[in-house]
């Protein structure tokens, strides 16, 4: 009789491989990896890394797809949340935390270049969509409360957010010398006088 699937241990393993290619991803880019490589950064075997993902694509996809599940996941649990320019805050936070990583640079490197099938490129779109759909959201709520500029749409400023978070992810990913960490609270504040809108006239 097959022996029954422990979903907890099953869900550990396919999360350390996800890892294991975003280190891999992130050292050699998609074309320089190797399934093999990411078995040996695993401490995995092959039929161990085909039972869960049958190609290096479907690897990254698994990969990009967990950064769509956290990003609904974020705005799903702020739902209720009364504080508006907090959880905008919030998810500013995360994604430079994130970009934080020292895996980050490689790895953004590597899905900017040419990608391998029109999956990866869908599930950037939803990535991109999910991000704007809920920072509009947060957005609106925050100029209804009047704690953000109103001069410009909610849709203009989320995507304006994203440019900016976008923007530094792209120099991570393409300079030697700009450090996450360091210019972090420079992007803080550029987008705090985004958020506030130009000083008013007297």
């Amino acid at each position: 009789m097959a022996r029954p699937i422990n979903a907890n241990h099953h869900r550990a393993q396919r999360l350390r491989i996800m890892d294991a290619g975003l280190t891999v991803f992130s050292r050699r880019g998609y074309a320089g990896a190797s399934t093999a490589a990411v078995c040996r950064e695993a401490g995995i075997s092959s039929g161990a890394f085909f039972h869960y993902f049958p190609t290096k694509a479907s690897l990254l996809i698994a990969i990009l797809e967990q950064s769509s599940h956290e990003t609904r996941e974020f705005f799903d649990e702020r739902e209720d949340r009364a504080d508006p320019v907090g959880v905008i805050w919030e998810y500013v936070d995360h994604e430079l935390s994130s970009l934080e990583d020292p895996r980050a640079a490689g790895f953004i490197a590597a899905v900017g270049g040419p990608v391998p099938n029109d999956d990866v490129v869908a599930i950037l779109r939803e990535v991109d969509q999910r991000t704007r759909e809920g920072l509009t959201g947060w957005v609106s709520k925050a100029q209804q409360a009047g704690v953000v500029r109103t001069d410009l749409s909610a849709e203009r400023m989320a995507s304006w957010i994203m440019l900016f978070i976008n923007g530094f992810a792209d120099q991570i990913g393409g300079a030697d010398d700009f450090d996450a960490v360091v210019e972090k609270p420079l992007l803080r504040e550029v987008l705090s006088g985004f958020l506030n809108g130009p000083p008013s006239c007297s």
